[in-house]
């Protein structure tokens, strides 16, 4: 069930007019990881990506289609060692999974676990002298980059590394196209909007598998099962699949 496809296909084009420096996944160019969450004060940071204001955006995206090829990690606009002070930022993950539905295309189960183990990976990536600040509810990712990390040559190559190494410790995932961004001119703005349908979808397929009511009219998650080729099938097809016994 390919329910963030429309989503993937947008990002190409908020991401600004420069041209992305590309890299190949390599586990062996990983950043430092310090095992658990870390505290860099404002004396000893270097800047801030998404400080002082400035966007701050990030968000996931699975699917089994053909929008990611090969591990790779994006980078538009300024390197971690390139940057002077505060700008916006955006990390974006497009995930290749396996066909997680399987005959059952009824069965959400399996792709909302999937989906929730993947998203837990932002929690469990801890790059020495990156300290990741998240906040689900206005989908921001804000990270304060140490001066000793920029002295010591941090690069978002490196960082994307990690978090791909983290990705592909889930069986059910082939590939990862990992992309940040700190230009100016990419629409941080629609990338929200994007971050926040997600999180609607991902929240829709939970109260699936929850069981809710039928009635759509009363049903607060109407537009996004509107909205989104897919969810009303599944929410119907579970309800027809569970009354059959």
């Amino acid at each position: 069930m390919e329910l963030y496809n429309s989503i993937i296909e947008k990002v190409d084009g908020l991401l600004g007019s420069s041209t992305p420096r590309r890299y190949a996944y390599d586990p062996h160019k990983t950043w430092e990881d310090v095992g658990g969450n870390q505290l860099v004060m404002m004396k000893e940071a270097a800047y801030e990506l998404g400080g002082d204001s400035k966007p701050a955006v990030n968000y996931a995206c699975v699917t089994s289609g053909d929008y990611v090829q090969e591990d790779e990690i994006l980078v538009y606009g300024r390197d971690l060692k390139e940057i002077a002070g505060s700008v916006p930022f955006a990390r974006i993950a497009i995930i290749k999974v396996r066909n997680l539905a399987g005959e059952n295309e009824e069965d959400t189960e399996p792709l909302f676990r999937a989906i929730q183990d993947i998203d837990f990976v932002k929690y469990h990536v801890y790059p020495k002298g990156y300290m990741i600040r998240s906040s689900s509810d206005s989908f921001r990712e804000q990270v304060r980059v140490s001066k000793e990390a920029v002295r010591k040559g941090i690069t978002f190559e490196q960082v994307g590394n990690s978090y791909i190494s983290q990705f592909k410790k889930n069986p059910d995932v082939i590939a990862v196209k990992l992309i940040f961004v700190t230009v100016d001119d990419a629409d941080y703005a629609e990338m929200k909007k994007d971050a926040k349908k997600v999180r609607d979808i991902t929240k829709t397929l939970s109260k699936i598998l929850e069981g809710m009511a039928t009635d759509c009219h009363s049903c607060s998650l109407k537009e996004i099962c509107d909205e989104v080729e897919g969810l009303k099938e599944l929410h119907f097809g579970k309800e027809k699949k569970e009354f059959k016994g």
